[in-house]
């Protein structure tokens, strides 16, 4: 599930990120870089966040990994995308990202 600010709503991603609880995240199969919540003491399941923006937005493209990935002829990982649990976890982001923007005024 994606969420888009422009840069003005958003003027530090990676502290409202960071207050939210994410970590960061370097797939040691791709090199991807991304973010991590781990609602639990495992390492699945886990709210796994791509950052990305463009000239005009930042991006938060969110999913929630319910295992580990399965290479091969499986899909990537088990995951969900529009679940009300990730809906209800991009309100949370949304919330911090508020958050920040007020106080970076």
């Amino acid at each position: 599930m994606k969420m888009s600010y422009t840069h003005d709503q958003v003027p530090n991603p990676l502290g409202a990120l960071r207050r939210a609880g994410y970590s960061p995240f370097v797939d040691p199969r791709t090199k991807q870089e991304s973010f991590v919540l781990r609602p639990t003491a495992g390492f699945y399941p886990r709210f796994h966040l791509y950052l990305s923006s463009t000239k005009e937005k930042v991006i938060f493209d969110l999913h929630l990994d319910q295992k580990k990935p399965g290479y091969g002829s499986n899909h990537m990982h088990n995951g969900e995308y529009d679940s009300p649990t990730v809906q209800k976890e991009l309100m949370r982001i949304a919330g911090w990202i508020n958050y920040e923007a007020k106080k970076n005024k």
